[in-house]
């Protein structure tokens, strides 16, 4: 189909500088766990992008000295020339798309623990972090602002060598330059702080020298938070950010802008699970009226229209996207050629950002399972190969997420027929419901993209009402068998804190109930009053809380862990989260395990009570978010009573399973399970997955003899204390 000409706004040109974005399309800054240090999966990664339409491509947070350290996350690193060869990698791919490559500078303050360098970072004032634990930076005198600006200058021109077009001097979630702007970090009496012009000189200045070294070379653009949502102390946007936009729009080719400080910033990363998209723009549009630059922002766009709005209506000039670009690398493609049911659109969930802030690469994304590994597996999430076995049949048994991915992805693989049989009336499993908790009404984009895409693929056909037997499956004359039938959550109290079940708990009583009873089955629990108890950690403990609260009923949530939900901390949801509960009035009660549960009452104690001093809480009800079971009957029964060498004397030449029915799991890596066996569906096994690229350093004789010598020369000399 032909681009919708509303649309046409989104592939104009536009200047920044002294380079031109053949459209309007930008990948901010963002995280993907690979760094300087795996230059091949960062440049593939970004490539993608490239490849996709993005007109514009930004490495992560990227470091200008060892004193910003942020390990145990991974950010890029620009500290020396080595660091430049691997950079320029990222950088040459981006050219060979047309696009422009950006580099975002950053040091942390006392943002930066510095747990692999060891090194201390400066600061304008000696503030622990508000972020890290145990941080603090030196309060910097004027020699060490001159080394800071320094800093910035040499890695500014590092960059230029390397081949970015455009280079950030990024201050926003509360780093560096915008530390010095913010009276909540600023504590100085000199000429760098109290007043505006004050705080706003550090920054100014940095820009100005970071501009002189680059030249015409490159674009400058600074990423800036508008508002820290902290009241007077924090950055404001009429008493900081708009002045210091109209102090310094002369330097600046394009803003980036954003919200939030680094302690709180899911208010920047926006989780669907408390905002729609384009929820900056009205800071956003603040800044566009009053600069003579364009500007660009972050909207949790994926919607064409609302991005075509935000341009016409004077808002933003340039769209820039983070996770739906990673959900759907050729968004900007299908845009213009008008396939916009083929987007994968970004849920919001963070996951991806879950990962990045846990400190371990790659970034994964629950929508699509290639993102990560472009290089390491070489999966392009758009291109597929005919499978070998092509000629085969195969039966998926279930519609879940696992299932649907792996129905999918085996039909644009060519297999000859895929059967995909669900029990229910219709595809989903548990991403049916889920969607209905609070808040998270997005996530159905898992459901609605996966079924326009069979619905598109001639070769897959969807049957539902299908509830198959393990007789059934060995006749049903399909080569390949695949069961994907998901989890159920515990009945009996069966949990990961005592690896025991809990006495008196049994979900098949009117009174007791799991989340899928609730949600699944519509089960109500009668009474007033509610205990939740949740080992898993996430969102369905203090959804079916929120849930219940917002019912009217009186809601105790229980975990063993020491905070509710700790994995909402990685997805940036855990203080909105919170504040939600809180309001609604729900009792939070952490560290606390049930020994047992009554009708009416519910027995815990305290998870680190040697004495096993009990305290008892009122329930009318009690819900079991104990932990999951895979649900795993059928494929161990097809697999150890009929056996695998009676389904080969019935036709079934391969049985698999995955998702759930495998080990319960994040729904991406449900995702991902379904998609790794059907990428790999004709491998020798593909039961076991392939091996992966590993970027390391390995090590030979040269290296080991010369690493030797030059340890026994430093030393030679050295005397024994």
């Amino acid at each position: 189909m032909p681009r919708d000409p509303k649309h046409d706004i989104l592939f104009e040109p536009i200047k920044i500088g002294p380079k031109v974005m053949k459209n309007r399309f930008y990948q901010v800054p963002h995280c993907n766990g690979f760094g300087s240090e795996k230059p091949f999966s960062q440049a593939y990664f970004r490539a993608l992008k490239a490849e996709g339409g993005f007109a514009g491509v930004s490495t992560e947070y990227c470091s200008i000295s060892p004193e910003s350290d942020d390990t145990h996350r991974m950010s890029a690193r620009i500290w020396d020339d080595g660091d430049i060869k691997n950079l320029s990698l990222m950088c040459d791919m981006l050219h060979e798309h047309d696009a422009l490559a950006a580099c975002e500078l950053w040091y942390g303050g006392p943002h930066a623990p510095n747990m692999e360098s060891r090194c201390v970072a400066r600061g304008p004032s000696q503030i622990p972090s508000d972020f890290e634990f145990l941080t603090y930076a030196i309060e910097a005198d004027k020699d060490d602002i001159r080394h800071l600006q320094n800093l910035y200058v040499a890695a500014a021109k590092r960059a230029r060598t390397a081949g970015f077009d455009i280079v950030y001097v990024y201050g926003s979630h509360s780093y560096l330059p915008q530390q010095f702007l913010t009276p909540y970090y600023n504590h100085r009496t000199d000429e760098y702080g109290g007043s505006f012009e004050n705080r706003a000189r550090f920054w100014r200045e940095t820009i100005e020298m970071v501009k002189e070294a680059v030249g015409d070379d490159c674009a400058i653009c600074v990423r800036m938070s508008t508002d820290m949502f902290m009241g007077e102390a924090g950055t404001q946007l009429k008493r900081d950010c708009l002045p210091f936009v109209e102090l310094c729009d002369d330097l600046v080719d394009v803003w980036d802008i954003n919200l939030s400080g680094i302690a709180e910033w899911g208010e920047d990363a926006t989780p669907s699970r408390f905002y729609p998209q384009g929820r900056a723009l009205p800071w956003q549009a603040a800044v566009k009226a009053i600069s003579k630059k364009p500007v660009l922002g972050v909207g949790r766009w994926t919607n064409p229209d609302l991005m075509a709005e935000a341009i016409n209506d004077g808002k933003l000039d340039i769209i820039a996207t983070c996770r739906p670009s990673t959900s759907d690398p050729f968004l900007p493609k299908k845009i213009d050629e008008g396939r916009l049911d083929d987007i994968r659109e970004c849920i919001g969930c963070s996951v991806c950002i879950s990962r990045w802030e846990i400190g371990g690469p790659p970034l994964i994304c629950t929508q699509n399972a290639t993102a990560g590994e472009e290089y390491r597996r070489g999966w392009h999430p758009e291109r597929f190969t005919k499978a070998k076995n092509a000629d085969n049949d195969v039966l998926v048994v279930g519609a879940g997420p696992a299932g649907m991915e792996c129905a999918m992805i085996l039909g644009k693989r060519g297999m000859r027929r895929v059967h995909l049989v669900e029990a229910e009336d219709d595809m989903g499993g548990t991403m049916r419901w889920i969607p209905q908790l609070p808040g998270l009404g997005e996530w159905a984009r898992i459901v609605n993209y996966r079924k326009i895409q069979i619905d598109k693929l001639k070769n897959v056909e969807f049957i539902p009402n299908t509830k198959l037997s393990a007789k059934d499956v060995a006749e049903y004359g399909a080569e390949i068998v695949i069961v994907a039938t998901g989890s159920y959550w515990s009945t009996d109290g069966l949990n990961g804190a005592s690896h025991a079940t809990i006495e008196g708990a049994d979900a098949s009583l009117a009174w007791q109930a799991t989340p899928d009873q609730i949600m699944g089955e519509g089960k109500e629990l009668a009474g007033d009053s509610v205990v939740v108890f949740d080992n898993d950690g996430y969102y369905t403990g203090v959804s079916m809380a929120e849930k219940l609260a917002l019912e009217g009923k009186k809601v105790t949530l229980m975990t063993p862990l020491g905070t509710i939900a700790p994995y909402m901390h990685f997805t940036l949801e855990a203080p909105n989260q919170h504040r939600t509960l809180h309001r609604l009035g729900v009792e939070i009660v952490p560290y606390h395990l049930p020994s047992r549960v009554e009708e009416g009452v519910v027995v815990a104690t305290h998870v680190y009570d040697e004495e096993g001093h009990e305290k008892s809480f009122a329930a009318d009800g009690v819900v079991w978010v104990a932990q999951r079971r895979s649900n795993e009957a059928l494929f161990r029964e097809l697999k150890d009573s009929i056996g695998l060498d009676q389904l080969k004397a019935e036709g079934v030449d391969s049985l698999y399973r995955i998702g759930d029915c495998e080990a319960p799991r994040l729904t991406a890596d449900a995702v991902f399970s379904g998609h790794r066996l059907a990428r790999e569906i004709d491998s020798d096994d593909p039961a076991f997955p392939l091996p992966f690229k590993r970027e390391r350093r390995m090590v030979d004789d040269a290296s080991v003899a010369f690493e030797k010598a030059e340890y026994a020369a430093l030393y030679a000399e050295a005397s024994l204390s």
